[in-house]
């Protein structure tokens, strides 16, 4: 049975999430998608969902939402308080809310982005074949606000997980692996060393689009200016200040400030974990 859930509280920034889009970057259209990948796979697996079904991606407030038909959730992601109709229940399992009951989803406890995945998924019209909020292109629906109402799919019919499984913590340092190029050469040698040795902090000013940094400038052996060129998700991109920023999944698809290097795409899932002050390392790997 296909269902509606409204929203009560949409928080400081609640998006609907998936896969993202993938082969539309030659367009202009960046992949976006769930920043913490891992993590709505896990809580749609718990679920019996395909893995890539559409969730809500919070960040640090959480949400409030009012299903109109009984519905088996999972939050997981950044930890933080859930409640069912005030009474509190599991984070990181299943939990059952009855049709009318209000699913809160408070503030996190540590990390940045709380994943609400609901049984069937949510059921909005894909578009490009995804059903992501796109902050940079504007594509797919846009951030939840109170009293936004939202299509449910039907349950698959497979059963949920009821057991507790381990949930990566939030990092305490966030370790970034990274390759070099395409334009290291446009930065000093001490820029490059100080690249992969300084202590860099997550700035307050991150968001999807990019994870960027407070720390040492990177001084660059050419005062010239590129063309735009492509960009792919996990360029770390420095612009005029110095300060590397590392591109996340709203990415934009071209730039012309010079990438120093990029970051493993297995890494970025804890960057989108890791909260203002946080230290950072780019290490060669």
């Amino acid at each position: 049975m296909t269902g509606k859930l409204t929203t009560v509280r949409a928080g400081a920034l609640t998006t609907v999430q998936d896969a993202g889009r993938r082969g539309h970057a030659h367009l202009g259209v960046p992949r976006s998608g769930a920043l913490d990948a891992p993590a709505m796979r896990l809580a749609n697996r718990l679920l019996g969902n395909d893995p890539d079904a559409a969730v809500l991606e919070t960040t640090l407030t959480g949400c409030a939402l009012r299903p109109d038909r009984a519905v088996t959730v999972v939050v997981g992601g950044a930890p933080c308080p859930v409640t069912v109709a005030g009474r509190p229940v599991a984070w990181g399992a299943p939990v059952r809310v009855p049709a009318g009951a209000v699913l809160d989803v408070g503030p996190v406890t540590a990390g940045v982005r709380s994943y609400v995945a609901l049984g069937g998924g949510v059921a909005v019209e894909p578009v490009l074949g995804s059903r992501s909020t796109d902050l940079l292109s504007g594509l797919g629906p846009a951030p939840l606000r109170d009293g936004d109402v939202l299509p449910l799919a039907a349950p698959t019919g497979r059963a949920a997980i009821p057991v507790a499984v381990p949930w990566p913590a939030p990092p305490a340092e966030l370790v970034l692996p990274v390759r070099l190029g395409p334009r290291a050469d446009w930065f000093t040698p001490a820029a490059l060393r100080t690249f992969t040795s300084a202590a860099y902090r997550v700035s307050p000013h991150s968001n999807r689009i990019g994870l960027r940094t407070e720390g040492p400038a990177l001084e660059r052996a050419s005062t010239g200016e590129l063309p735009s060129e492509g960009m792919v998700l996990g360029a770390v991109q420095v612009p005029p200040d110095g300060r590397p920023v590392v591109f996340l999944h709203d990415h934009p698809t071209t730039g012309g400030y010079p990438v120093i290097a990029v970051v493993t795409e297995a890494a970025l899932a804890a960057a989108a974990q890791a909260t203002a002050g946080t230290p950072v390392r780019f290490v060669l790997g």
